[in-house]
């Protein structure tokens, strides 16, 4: 998990509270009066503090199902009435969550709920469950959504069967095998709508970390006129253009070694102790008479424990150097200690990378008492 998707999950957990649990209760019963509220509060808010995240989401799944009278089928159709009365987009996963639960024995009705709660919340997590148990059935279903008129059931095409899918378990079949994803993927290639296209970019670039060449040779077949299929290529394929590949550079239009000279790159202050902010300034010069387009990137090689070190890049900026045209850039980042990244003092080196290619470096070091 990133520090982003860290603080994201320590905020979103909070959402399920005691207010949030009543507003759940006091909504279930009424559309079903039923619904045991009390006893299902009961069950929600016992040792609330212990849980994680997820562990919230699946207790109160949980705690519908103990709670509610009838079968599965019986139950969905409280649930159907009570998904928009939850007033919250990510706690109405919990729907998903009581299906991936409870459905498995009735994919048909569980197919069909799934892309009625996704358009509350998502059942990216929910339906991952069904890939597990039967995939080629679920990816049939999930073809069909991938045409469907609603963004959040296209998007649920995608981002349920990304193979690495943040915050959920992985899909081992896919990270070792993608090809049964790509009618989905292709289906989606210039879909008009961000949230679909994000998603699309996203599941691309994990299929990069396992298999580049089959992305590289997927995406290179999408129209090069369409700004929607270039838009999720040029996002697809971020992690290997910070790696330097020159196929995916040659995607994005960014041919060969930059014709440049390097004015500047600073680093300060070049003294920091944590919580301290470094600034980055970067003077570029063109040597060519023609335009270039410069993927521009930094890294920091971050001091670990034992004394080696690091590596992680970050954007910069992308654009287009005019012939025999300047360039100035800066940015500034903090330096502090998330859950997932840990800083050591020592010295850190920072790179300066274009299209690729490191051009210069500097260095900060770090104190930390």
């Amino acid at each position: 998990m990133t520090s982003h998707e860290d603080d994201s999950a320590t905020a979103l957990k909070h959402m399920f509270n005691t207010d949030r649990f009543a507003h759940i209760a006091e909504a279930t019963g009424s559309v079903n009066p039923a619904f045991d509220g009390a006893r299902f509060f009961q069950l929600v808010t016992t040792s609330l503090h212990e849980r994680s995240i997820m562990q919230r989401m699946r207790q109160t799944a949980v705690s519908l199902e103990t709670c509610l009278p009838g079968h599965f089928t019986q139950q969905l159709e409280t649930l159907y009435a009570l998904a928009p009365k939850i007033n919250h987009g990510f706690v109405s996963m919990i729907l998903p969550e009581f299906v991936a639960l409870y459905g498995q024995d009735h994919f048909a009705e569980s197919m069909d709920a799934l892309k009625y709660f996704t358009q509350f919340g998502s059942s990216e997590f929910a339906v991952r469950h069904f890939l597990l148990k039967d995939m080629g059935r679920t990816l049939t279903t999930m073809q069909q959504w991938a045409e469907d008129e609603n963004e959040h059931v296209r998007r649920l095409a995608s981002e349920g069967c990304r193979p690495r899918l943040p915050w959920s378990f992985q899909i081992k079949a896919l990270i070792e095998d993608p090809s049964p994803v790509a009618p989905i993927l292709q289906a989606l290639k210039t879909d008009p709508a961000l949230y679909v296209r994000k998603s699309v970019a996203n599941h691309l670039n994990d299929i990069t970390k396992d298999h580049p060449e089959w992305v590289i040779s997927l995406i290179s077949t999408w129209p090069e006129d369409n700004p929607h299929s270039q838009w999720i290529i040029r996002h697809a394929l971020r992690s290997l253009i910070k790696q330097g590949d020159q196929k995916a550079l040659n995607l994005i239009g960014v041919a060969g070694k930059p014709d440049i000279d390097i004015l500047r790159f600073d680093v300060s202050p070049n003294l920091i102790s944590l919580g301290d902010v470094i600034t980055l300034q970067v003077g570029i010069q063109s040597r060519s008479d023609n335009t270039q387009k410069l993927v521009i990137d930094y890294a920091i090689n971050y001091v670990k424990q034992n004394g080696k070190t690091s590596r992680k890049v970050f954007k910069l900026r992308t654009t287009e150097l005019a012939a025999l045209g300047g360039l100035d850039l800066s940015s500034r980042q903090t330096i502090k200690d998330f859950t997932t990244r840990k800083h050591y003092a020592g010295k850190h080196i920072v790179e300066l990378i274009i299209n690729g290619e490191m051009v210069a470096q500097q260095a900060f070091s770090l104190i930390t008492n």
